[in-house]
């Protein structure tokens, strides 16, 4: 249930913005909390560290999804998408917005830069 529900939701968010650590923290903190059982006066027993939750089945965890690591791949699944498509219209917005005299590659983070 964790991982078809709670790990789900913010899905469609990661895949457009850029969350910072603290919000993935907190997102991670409330799985956390809900996986061990803790209630508002006990935090309840921690049998396995977080890293370990999150490898893989067959290496020795329970599969859960490392956020972190999963919105760098959603970030890059974007990036793939404005080199793939650069006639798309977002593709054409970002690169006026963002990057309009350089290439993908070569855009350095501005001085004002968005979390999408």
């Amino acid at each position: 249930m964790i991982k078809f529900v709670l790990q789900a939701i913010p899905t469609y968010i990661m895949s457009v913005f850029l969350l910072p650590d603290g919000v993935i923290d907190d997102i991670e903190k409330m799985i956390n909390s809900f996986w061990w059982g803790g209630g508002a006066n006990s935090k309840g027993i921690r049998w396995m560290s977080w890293d370990k939750l999150t490898c893989l089945k067959e290496e020795g965890g329970l599969g859960f999804r490392d956020f972190k690591a999963f919105i760098m791949s959603m970030v890059a699944k974007q990036g793939w998408f404005i080199m793939s498509n650069p006639e798309a219209l977002v593709s054409r917005i970002f690169k006026a917005r963002y990057f309009p005299r350089t290439s993908f590659f070569d855009a350095t983070l501005g001085y004002n830069p968005s979390f999408v």
